[in-house]
Formats: C-alpha cells, structure tokens, sequence
C-alpha cells in the first residue's frame, strides 16, 4: 500500500512547493507534479499517477481543483481508483472516498467547482466583451493567416500540409483552411 500525492499548477511561474510540503506531511511516499492546465484531462503526469495506483493504494492532493475542473472528469477519476480498490483524499477539507459520507461530499463539491469555474468563464467573456467595446482588446494576433502566402508557396512546392505545418510551426488544420480559401 503507498500513498501517493499530486501537486499541480496551471502555469510555469506559479510555485508547487506548498502543496508539495503538504503532500509530504500527510505521508506521501510517492509524488507526482506537473504544471499544466486542470481544464486539459490527458495530463501526462496524472495519467501515469492513475496508471501506477494499485490496490490499497491512496491518493492524496491538496484541493479538489488540483486534480480536475468538472463534475464529470473528476467523478470518472474517482470511478477509475474505486475500481481499481484505490482511494482518494483531499487535504484541505478532509475528503475521503474510503466513507460513504465522503462519496456524497465529493459528488457536491464536484459540482460547485464546476459552477464556481463556469461563473469565472462568464465573467471573463463579459470583461474582454467591454475591453473590445472600449478599444482595448484587440485579441490574439493570427499567426497562420499572417503566413499564408508562405503555405501557399510551399503547397505548391510539392510540400504535404503537415511538412508545411511542421516547416511554419502552425496547426495543420490551418495550412488546410489557408489552402482551402486560396482555392
């Protein structure tokens, strides 16, 4: 039986050492980190921590946001650690799956998180939504379309849209819109 912890951070400049000390202290022999985005569910980290959990196994991580960012992906980590006989903790409000208590809790608190980051989404459309009223967001700026000549060029070298793709360092799903709007 190990415990095992996972600490994670959305962007490089921000710090896992708390959550790791956390992770430390509640017993954790084991630890994954990494510092990727919780919206994104193919985390390599948390795929090879999910992978390594055996039975009697527990995992441990110091917020429930850390792990996932909707109901549905965080209950389908749960529901892959249930079936695996492993349980899963959460540090700051002493969450644990091994109790029936603990299942209802997580289930609630899935939800609110969720509610709580779609809020978040919703306020952040309205601000760039004023920002771009008030001249002040002007957006990404289009990194393929500002190639287009050069993809088209190398099209017609003969190139294949993922070499050209690969060649620009843009999405090979923009070399074929660029191509399909020369036409």
């Amino acid at each position: 039986m190990a415990t095992i912890g996972y600490a994670r951070v959305s962007t490089n400049d921000q710090n896992l050492d708390a959550q790791l000390a956390q992770l430390k202290a509640a017993g954790c022999t084991r630890k994954y980190q990494e510092k990727e985005s919780g919206a994104k569910a193919d985390r390599p980290k948390l795929m090879e921590m999910l992978d390594y959990a055996r039975q009697g196994d527990v995992i441990v991580v110091c917020k429930l946001d850390r792990i996932a960012r909707s109901t549905k992906h965080l209950l389908d980590i749960v529901d892959k650690l249930q079936d695996k006989g492993v349980t899963f903790k959460v540090l700051n409000i002493d969450l644990d799956t091994s109790t029936a208590t603990g299942k209802l809790m997580l289930t609630m608190l899935g939800a609110v998180a969720t509610f709580e980051r779609e809020l978040m989404l919703e306020r952040q459309l309205e601000g760039i939504a004023q920002a771009k009223e008030a001249g002040v967001y002007k957006g990404r700026k289009p990194t393929a379309k500002a190639q287009s000549a050069k993809v088209l060029e190398l099209l017609a070298q003969g190139k294949t849209k993922q070499a050209t793709a690969t060649e620009l360092n843009i999405g090979v799903a923009s070399v074929y819109r660029i191509a399909k709007e020369a036409k």
